[in-house]
C-alpha cells in the first residue's frame, strides 16, 4: 500500500511540473507579444552630441566683406552694420548677390547669390519676389544679406515675408528685415534711396533660377 501511495505521489508532481496553467500561458504570450527583446535602460542607450549651433561672424570680419562687395565707404558699412548688429546680434551666415528690380507701384525683384556659412562650401542661392511701393523704375544693385539663426544652409529655401516698419536708410545703404520661422535676413543694398518704398514684400530664395515671382 505504500509503495502505491509512493508512486501515486510521483506521478502528481511530475504532472504538475509538465502542466502550465492556462493563466500562465496567457501571460507568457503577452509578454512575448509586447516585445521580444528587453528595451535598454536609458543609462544603456547611446549618449549621442546634440548640433552644434553654427558659427557666427564678428563686426570686423563682415565690415570690410561689405564695403569692398557694395562698394561704399568702410563708414557707411559700419554704419548699417552697426544698426543691424544693435537689432539682432551677430549673424550666422550671409548673401553676396546681385539683383535687378522693376517697380509702377507693384514691382518684381530677382536675385542670384553665394551664401556663405563658416566650416562649409559657399552655396548658389536664387530669390524672386513681388514688391509694393511708391515709386515707377528699375535698377540694378548689389546685395548683402546678414542671416539670422540660420543653422545649416538648406534652412534659407523658404519665402520671407518683409517685416512691417523695418526699412530704413543708413549712410546711403538701403536695410530692411525679413523674417520666416525663426531666421531673420537683414539685406543691405547699395544705391536704392530712390526706390526704398519697393523694399515692402517678400522673396523667395530657391536652389533654381525661377522667373514666377509668387
Amino acid at each position: 500500500m505504500d509503495r502505491r501511495l509512493l508512486i501515486a505521489a510521483g506521478l502528481s508532481s511530475l504532472v504538475a511540473g509538465l502542466w502550465t496553467p492556462p493563466s500562465a500561458r496567457a501571460q507568457a504570450h503577452s509578454d512575448a507579444s509586447s516585445g521580444a527583446e528587453k528595451m535598454p535602460a536609458p543609462s544603456d542607450r547611446p549618449d549621442y552630441p546634440a548640433a552644434s549651433a553654427a558659427e557666427t561672424y564678428s563686426r570686423s570680419e563682415l565690415m570690410n566683406n561689405v564695403s569692398d562687395f557694395l562698394g561704399v565707404s568702410v563708414e557707411s558699412a559700419a554704419a548699417a552694420i552697426e544698426r543691424i548688429f544693435k537689432d539682432q546680434g551677430q549673424p550666422t551666415a550671409y548673401i553676396a548677390g546681385e539683383e535687378g528690380s522693376v517697380a509702377f507701384i507693384g514691382g518684381l525683384r530677382y536675385g542670384k547669390g553665394l551664401l556663405y556659412m563658416k566650416n562649409r562650401k559657399p552655396m548658389v542661392v536664387y530669390w524672386r519676389g513681388p514688391s509694393v511701393g511708391f515709386d515707377v523704375g528699375g535698377n540694378a544693385s548689389r546685395n548683402f544679406t546678414l542671416c539670422y539663426n540660420l543653422q545649416y544652409p538648406e534652412m534659407i529655401f523658404r519665402r520671407f515675408p518683409g517685416v512691417e516698419g523695418s526699412a530704413y536708410l543708413i549712410g546711403g545703404l538701403g536695410v530692411n528685415y525679413q523674417r520666416a520661422e525663426g531666421v531673420t535676413l537683414a539685406p543691405i543694398r547699395a544705391g536704392v534711396g530712390l526706390r526704398f518704398g519697393a523694399n515692402v514684400g517678400y522673396l523667395a530664395y530657391g536652389r533654381k533660377r525661377s522667373f514666377f515671382p509668387f
